[in-house]
């Protein structure tokens, strides 16, 4: 580091390490971020001068993955520019540890399962060594589970923040919180609570997808189709007067659950048999025969039979036909024991007593054994294959169950608030744009209002009590709510306001609500939560709306958009001002690379394989929205960068370029033709690579600065070598060493956001402070200059040396050994800029003489006439 003068932030001295390496930069250098604040948000300030970040909270259950580096990067490297250009940069950072995958982690992990009944133990201790069976896990109280989550979450959380501050996230790790401390669940039950007093949440017994493994609501977004294997089965119903209508299902075990046959209007073969009525198989239950457009002629028999509930489909037509409800699935995933009320002949409750408490598989297979006995099979199974809902962490497809949830509001039910949802899309700018279509197309796909209770444990509780009449049943029309000032609570623990906890669960008392909120309905409000939204109003309105959320653009559908249904409702505005949208990290055989998939790459590896600046030069040579393929040559050629960038600095501070030698506003003192034309190529440079941030393009930035960087290092270094240690006088020393620390210092300044550590080293060699807070390069300082520039002429001069070099090389000779003489050819233009760089090329290519002439066609340097040397090493 270069020496200072106390009580300034004058460099006195170049300090150049003889041997400068990569190794050990990432620990030293965030030790000393940390320790002078670098990164550090600024909360007296004004909006103006802000630059807020929604930064995605990662999963804290397990590790972190390259993906994470990989869009943790791109975001990073806008974060730095943008402080760089003057802004107050707001950097939080979360962790998402409210939801399944960390009560899942936490259960295996501890060996407990949780059951909100259970009174709460201020002593309990989980087993040192876990049950191996599940059964044989403690059971303990929600509060206690909560607990368990939180300290091992924390746990977590610490070696995911180790990872990212070695991998240089400019994060203010003052900036932190988890989507399950006592600030996010009081934020979450506080905006359900403005939602409901709004009417923008509601309860409802409706039909729900559920998960019969995990016993919960799942949401449309959580939804995932998979290819499955299946049959069609093809049985009649009979009408009154005895005929058959053929029906082909894919799911007969719900035949009991039958409401209607459905055909659509223009079928002629069934338009006689709208609005009468058929009987069952098995069952002899009268159904009506329905007309409606979504029946497909051309499928099956083109005429459907409608169960409650079979899929999606079932439900749309249940609602639109105002069909009545027969449900026979419980949540458990089995037939129920009782027979319905529905089933009135002894033969049909004998056929159901065979179905009662099978699972559907199960019940599947003696519904087709019942038709076969009976004759009703028409035929053998049609075997086929369809695509299956699933909830996305789920493996047993979903059933649709009535039964009582909450919901927000999300436009899937109303046609003003779906057109003023997609209307606050547009008032996000989206990169890369063509991601604003996923967006539009979501909101344009949906059925129904978003679905936010969930039958969990751990998660942000429902902040509901119900009272109880005199007979003990609930007034779900009449919740009581808690005051602001009880926040966060938790109804199955704490009595409601006005009771005491004797009262729960009897007659004139209360219950309260034993559900929790969807992970998504309080990450979507990660902008309330880390901007103090109701807490600290003018702290809110400094960095809200964000001007930023990065994210992913698979999770446009669940995150981006339900974070922009809470603000809307919230603060009748979109959330941020830009969306970056980040892609997949793919695997070698061009598959998305995901924890559940098994291909992933730890990224502790690469980290100390490549270190942190060629794994940021991967992660940022890719576009927004463009998936990547996990590169392990990309990631060396960013080491080879960083190591040169060490190394060519070395060389141009050895030469005697100082902090002094930057030019400012007088460029005077750079004389030299092939000085003023790397200025001009500079000056180029910084005005790309400024206009490529601002439209957040960082790949095409660190591709026009790399350019520039090889070209200065590989051609304009090795020519003006001779210059620089004073051979042509000082004058034209003074000009090489101007633009040498001209150059040095941009190109520090525009890597700076992509290579961190080697920028902030070199910088520390000889400038007083820290890259990361300087400002970034404008061309103020080179407009005369470059406005006389001949930027071409540095590529001719160095094209010419590689001519001479490539006929020393092929002469086998070592590159010192003299030029005689060398005639080099180009176009009058060629001709001209090699008369103005030959004393630099004559000197780099040790030629005595070098003719020059015009001809067409490419350069070409011939005629190269060797001194006697000893040969080239081999």
């Amino acid at each position: 580091m270069a020496e200072h003068t106390p009580g300034t932030d004058t460099p006195v001295s170049v300090n150049v390490p003889d041997k400068p390496a990569l190794e050990g930069l990432e620990d030293a250098l965030t030790r000393r971020w940390r320790g002078e604040g670098t990164y550090k948000f600024n909360p007296e300030t004004t909006r103006e001068q802000v630059y807020s970040i929604d930064t995605p909270p990662p999963t804290a259950s397990g590790s972190l993955h390259v993906g994470h580096m990989f869009s943790y990067t791109q975001t990073d490297v806008l974060a730095r520019y943008k402080r760089m250009r003057g802004k107050n940069v707001f950097y939080p950072m979360g962790w998402d540890d409210n939801g399944l995958p960390t009560e899942r982690r936490v259960q295996n992990f501890y060996g407990v399962r949780c059951d909100p009944s259970v009174p709460y133990n201020p002593d309990y201790q989980p087993p040192a060594t876990p049950a191996k069976n599940q059964r044989d896990f403690d059971v303990v109280s929600r509060r206690n589970f909560i607990e368990l989550c939180e300290t091992l979450a924390v746990e977590d959380e610490k070696v995911f923040e180790n990872l990212f501050s070695t991998l240089g996230l400019s994060v203010d790790w003052d900036l932190t919180y988890r989507t399950i401390d006592d600030v996010s669940r009081s934020v979450s039950q506080r905006a359900f609570l403005a939602n409901l007093t709004a009417g923008d949440a509601y309860m409802a017994e409706a039909p729900t997808l559920w998960d019969v493994t995990f016993r919960t609501a799942v949401a449309q977004a959580e939804l995932e189709d998979r290819e499955m294997p299946g049959a069609y089965y093809r049985y009649a119903f009979e009408t009154a007067d005895g005929k058959k209508v053929h029906i082909e299902t894919t799911r007969p075990e719900l035949l009991p659950a039958c409401v209607a046959l459905v055909a659509h209007p223009d079928d002629e073969r069934y338009q006689k048999l709208f609005g009468t009525t058929v009987k069952s198989p098995l069952f002899g239950v009268e159904v009506e025969v329905k007309a409606h457009p979504l029946a497909k002629p051309d499928k099956g028999a083109g005429i459907a039979m409608v169960c409650t509930f079979g899929d999606l489909t079932d439900v749309t037509w249940w609602r639109e036909l105002q069909l009545p409800t027969r449900s026979i699935v419980g949540r458990d995933g089995r037939i129920v024991a009782e027979t319905p009320e529905w089933i009135s002949t002894e033969a049909g409750k004998a056929n159901y007593a065979e179905l009662a408490g099978k699972t559907v598989f199960s019940a599947k297979e003696k519904v087709v054994e019942l038709l076969t006995a009976a004759g009703e099979l028409d035929g053998e199974p049609k075997k086929m294959s369809h695509p299956v809902n699933f909830y996305e962490k789920g493996d047993k497809p979903l059933e649709v169950v009535t039964s009582r949830q909450w919901y927000i509001r999300n436009g899937g039910r109303d046609e003003d608030r779906r057109e003023r949802l997609i209307g606050r899309g547009r008032e996000i700018d989206f990169h890369p744009a063509f991601m604003r279509s996923r967006y539009e197309n979501w909101i344009e796909g949906l059925n129904g209002d978003w679905l936010v209770s969930r039958q969990r444990f751990f998660g942000v509780p429902i902040p509901v009590w119900y009272p109880l009449d005199a007979s003990g049943n609930p007034d779900y029309d009449n919740p009581v709510l808690p005051s602001d000032e009880m926040l966060p609570v938790d109804p199955a623990a704490e009595p409601a306001p006005g009771f005491e906890e004797s009262q729960r669960n009897q007659p004139g008392g209360f219950i309260g609500d034993a559900d929790v909120l969807d992970t998504w309905a309080t990450s979507s409000l990660t902008p309330q939560i880390v901007g103090k939204w109701s807490r600290d109003e003018a702290f809110f309105n400094n960095v809200f709306p964000f001007d930023l959320r990065p994210q992913g653009h698979d999770i446009i559908r669940t995150w981006l958009f339900s974070t922009a249904v809470r603000a809307d409702a919230l603060n009748g505005c979109a959330p941020w001002k830009h969306a970056a949208l980040s892609g997949w990290i793919l695997d070698p055989d061009r598959k998305k690379m995901s924890k559940s998939k098994g291909n992933v790459v730890v990224p502790t590896d690469v980290l100390e394989q490549f270190g942190a600046d060629a794994v940021r030069y991967w992660a940022a040579s890719a576009k927004l929205g463009a998936d990547t393929a996990y590169e392990v040559a990309q990631m060396k050629i960013g080491r080879r960068l960083a190591i040169k960038m060490l190394n060519a600095s070395k060389f141009v501070l050895n030469l005697g370029a100082t902090e002094a030698s930057v030019l400012a506003d007088d460029a005077a003192v750079v004389t030299n033709p092939l000085d003023i034309s790397l200025l001009g190529q500079l000056a180029d440079v910084v005005e790309t690579a400024t206009a490529a941030f601002e439209k957040y393009d960082h790949a095409r930035a660190l591709q026009v600065t790399e350019s520039f960087f090889w070209s200065f290092t590989d051609d304009y270094v090795e020519l003006i070598k001779d210059r620089a240690y004073g051979a042509a006088g000082q004058a034209e020393q003074d000009s090489v060493l101007a633009t040498l620390a001209t150059t040095l210092d941009a190109l520090l300044r525009l890597f700076a956001p992509f290579l961190p550590f080697a920028t902030e080293e070199v910088w520390s060699w000889w400038r007083a402070g820290s890259v990361h807070r300087a400002e970034w390069p404008t061309t103020a300082g080179l407009a005369t200059v470059a406005s006389a520039a001949d930027k071409g002429l540095l590529g001719t001069v160095g094209l010419a040396l590689g001519g001479i070099r490539k006929a020393k090389s092929e002469a086998k000779v070592k590159q010192r050994t003299e030029v005689l003489t060398a005639t080099i050819s180009g176009s009058a233009a060629q001709v001209a800029q090699l008369e103005a760089g030959l004393g630099d090329l004559k000197a780099a290519g040790n030629a005595r003489e070098v003719m020059l002439a015009e001809a067409e066609g490419e350069l070409t340097v011939t005629k190269v006439e060797l001194a006697a040397a000893e040969a080239a090493a081999e």
